[in-house]
């Protein structure tokens, strides 16, 4: 008994002595290291800049190689492969002439709204008919319309009840047959605006205020009612909006080739609703061409429109039976005539729609049931739902081209495990033309360079797996105990994990090198797995896949006894500020530390179009309790928040609340405040501060002192 005592102790003791030997100053100079060592230009033959040459079969693309860079033109018809030192002599050999790049005057440019500014459609100016004989436009917030070559004092004013407050839009369309004018009354709302200050400028000393407009959940928005006008008669048909009365968006307004409709776009506010609609300019009743609905909400941030040209038939992408998928429509009848993609798996992107072959290229995840249902492959499908033709067939993530003449495609495919490969296809069948390249990585793998691990483990309902990949330090040693750090951004929009070759990653590579195994998965909540699995964030954002990221990080540890699975860290930015904070707040038992930078960390605080579509609308109770300001109090592992003060993306303040309730509950944290910084995971010194904090909190090792880091 005493023997097996003595036996414990020693254990314990050469445990100890592993984790202290990291975190060390060697660890940190060597972990400053990797971004140069493994950087892109040890990576050789791998294709950047690939482009096809207008209509023709040649391919250029440039590469980097020992002895530099190369400038590539391959012809696919003949197979001739043309090499040069310079991109201008490839230009010269192809008869490309490069453009000068000319210098843009400042004075008198007209400003550039910020991507958070809403167009308030009120800048006015001619918009010329078909044939190019009349001119309409908005003066006083009516419609005018105008005979080109005439005094506009000649002009024939169309409306005469716009006011400031009800103003028609000066985004006007003519219908093809220059017959009529189509445009909205514009309601407006009162903005709200955030104020920044920056406190450090570069070019004063004293601070300044910056203010922006941003709309949060809940605040009023504009509305628009769809008006018609018959330069002919003068008659105006305005709009019935039952069929769009509780408006997020109106959008995508376009004429049908005819001239007989108007087709648009409605965006229900709470976004369970999303329709097609056509307005008619001879009687201005609308009607529904498309109707998309679902309970918890239509991911319309993916959704894809196809006219055909004759304006008789749509291709409208759907998640109504779960995955993402394709259907055409009878716009006239306005029924699904068939679905034209089908299974358990996502069409991610339609590339080309070919009328005149009946062919749709697309991409897809989870076609190919003995892989990774997150690597996209390259597809062909006939408009009627048959042949589909896989163009893209070697394993991996694919990014490929296709020719203009859809006869060749050319593929560049790896995984975060195998280097790059490049590849031309036929577009027609799928079948291998030529290896153009393949990445050489021996100078990366010379300079200690480790690939992640893809992982696997089973999810909450114990069926679906999730995916992941698992990062080590270029010392691994089996014999150690390595804390293990998360990081994570789960917001339902996309997937997030890597799944290309990536020779050095800012978020994992060199912070393992402290002494930690770093992770990324994708939990339940994200997308391209189903709606299913994505709606779990619905009204829960807070969820953020924690049930199966616990579960995922100890399967891996009881595979790999050296992960410590009840040492384990979090960090995030974003969206990924939020989680990592809400891990500690709500899942502290498993996360022992977080680091959390520009989080939205209360979803009211949030701009409104992220925090609507997953949280809905009207503002409820669920936003309280997704809030880390509300759960601040819950607090008891160490956290760092982290905030850009002219982050304008998410709301400073939002960041600032959570530090005010942690204040006021007592509880101990490190707040950091980025002077002159936007949006952010931190820069390089909160990168630093975040090694600092996981080597404190996690190895419990005193990190070096900066200065001696510096020398």
């Amino acid at each position: 008994m005493k023997l097996k005592k003595h036996i414990i102790i020693v254990a314990a003791l050469l445990q100890t002595v592993g984790i202290a030997a990291q975190g060390t100053l060697t660890d940190y100079k060597r972990a400053y290291s990797l971004s140069d060592k493994f950087k892109n230009d040890n990576v050789y033959n791998s294709p950047a800049d690939l482009q096809w040459k207008d209509s023709t079969d040649i391919i250029t693309y440039s590469i980097h190689t020992a002895d530099g860079e190369k400038f590539i033109v391959f012809d696919a018809a003949n197979g001739k492969k043309d090499v040069f030192k310079s991109k201008n002599e490839m230009n010269k050999f192809i008869g490309v002439v490069e453009k000068k790049q000319e210098h843009i005057s400042t004075f008198g440019r007209k400003h550039e709204r910020h991507w958070m500014e809403v167009d308030e459609e009120n800048e006015s100016y001619p918009i010329a008919s078909p044939d190019g004989k009349m001119d309409a436009y908005i003066e006083g917030q009516n419609v005018v319309l105008h005979e080109v070559g005439k005094p506009y004092t000649e002009k024939r004013i169309l409306s005469t009840d716009g006011t400031i407050g009800n103003y028609y839009s000066a985004l006007i369309t003519w219908s093809p047959d220059g017959r009529y004018i189509f445009t909205c009354k514009r309601r407006p709302v009162e903005k709200r605006y955030v104020y920044y200050v920056e406190s450090s400028p570069a070019d004063q000393l004293q601070p300044i205020l910056h203010k922006q407009e941003y709309a949060k959940p809940g605040d009023e928005l504009p509305f628009k009612v769809p008006c018609i006008f018959d330069t002919k008669t003068g008659n105006e048909f305005v709009a019935d909006t039952k069929l769009m009365s509780e408006q997020f968006d109106l959008n995508s307004f376009q004429w049908t080739p005819d001239s007989k409709e108007v087709t648009f776009e409605y965006n229900q506010r709470g976004h369970k609703v999303y329709r097609v609609l056509a307005m008619s300019a001879t009687t201005g009743i609308v009607r529904t061409i498309v109707e998309e609905t679902a309970k918890t909400f239509v991911n319309y941030s993916r959704h894809y429109r196809y006219n055909f040209e004759d304006g008789k038939k749509l291709i409208w992408m759907s998640e109504r039976d779960n995955w993402n998928h394709l259907y055409l429509y009878d716009t006239q009848k306005s029924r699904v005539l068939r679905q034209i993609t089908k299974g358990a798996w996502c069409v991610r992107q339609v590339l080309n729609v070919d009328e005149k072959n009946n062919t749709i290229y697309f991409t897809a995840s989870g076609v190919n049931k003995n892989e990774d249902p997150y690597l996209i492959h390259y597809y062909k499908i006939g408009i009627d739902g048959k042949n589909m033709i896989d163009l893209t067939p070697a394993e991996g993530n694919h990014n490929a081209q296709l020719s203009k003449d859809m006869k060749y495609i050319v593929d560049k495919y790896s995984t975060v495990e195998k280097a790059p490969v490049t590849e031309l296809r036929s577009a027609v069948d799928g079948k291998l033309i030529k290896t153009l390249e393949t990445a050489d990585i021996s100078k990366l793998t010379a300079n200690g360079w480790r690939a992640p691990e893809v992982f696997k483990a089973k999810g909450r309902d114990g069926i679906t797996d999730m995916w992941g990949i698992i990062q080590r330090p270029t010392n691994f040693d089996p014999n150690k105990k390595y804390p293990v750090i998360e990081y994570i951004y789960a917001g339902p929009g996309d997937a997030y994990t890597p799944k290309s070759f990536i020779s050095y990653n800012w978020n994992m590579t060199s912070l393992s090198e402290l002494g930690f195994i770093v992770v990324q998965l994708d939990g339940m909540g994200t997308s391209w797995r189903g709606k299913k699995f994505e709606e779990i964030c619905y009204k829960n954002l807070k969820d953020a896949g924690f049930a199966d990221r616990e579960l995922w990080i100890k399967a891996a540890a009881k595979k790999y006894p050296y992960m410590d699975a009840d040492n384990v860290g979090i960090f995030g930015a974003s969206a990924g500020g939020q989680e990592s904070t809400t891990a500690v707040l709500l899942h502290g038992d498993f996360y022992k530390a977080a680091y959390s930078s520009c989080g939205c960390q209360d979803n009211r605080m949030d701009k409104i179009w992220w925090n609507e579509q997953w949280m809905g609308y009207p503002v409820d109770s669920t936003y309280a309790e997704c809030s880390n300001v509300v759960n601040a109090p819950k607090l008891e592992r160490p956290l760092m928040l982290v905030v850009g003060e002219l982050d304008d993306n998410v709301d400073p303040s939002s960041t600032y609340q959570v530090a005010n309730a942690l204040e006021k509950a007592g509880k101990d944290f490190e707040l950091v405040v980025l002077p002159g910084v936007h949006h952010t995971m931190g820069e390089k010194f909160g990168e630093h501060k975040r090694y600092d904090f996981f080597v404190r909190n996690l190895l419990k090792v005193r990190p070096p002192l900066w200065n001696e880091l510096n020398k």
